[in-house]
């Protein structure tokens, strides 16, 4: 399920752009965000082990944390990205040293 919260967010750097879109995956226990990378989509991806060691797990669940962390969250992601660092699938996978 997609949760969109408002407008994206864009500062000029290297055409990212961070829409407020996210999504949990129940079955792989992995939250996505949104980013818009010179206007193409990309997934960025977060597993609920790296949330819940670095910033510990919400009461509210594994999203609410995404939330409250976003920001740190997408700094990860934008580095990775100008990093080129997409996996096979075209997505960036966030992991604990990132953060």
């Amino acid at each position: 399920m997609y949760n969109a919260r408002g407008k994206s967010k864009a500062n000029g750097k290297g055409g990212i752009k961070f829409p407020a879109l996210e999504c949990w995956n129940p079955m792989t226990k992995v939250a996505s965000i949104a980013a818009e990378v010179d206007g193409r989509r990309v997934m960025c991806r977060i597993s609920a082990k790296v949330l819940e060691k670095k910033f510990g797990l919400s009461d509210d669940g594994p999203m609410r944390t995404v939330v409250e962390n976003r920001p740190a969250i997408e700094a990860a992601a934008r580095v990775l990205i100008e990093r080129t660092a997409f996996d096979e699938s075209g997505a960036i996978i966030v992991g604990m040293r990132d953060l």
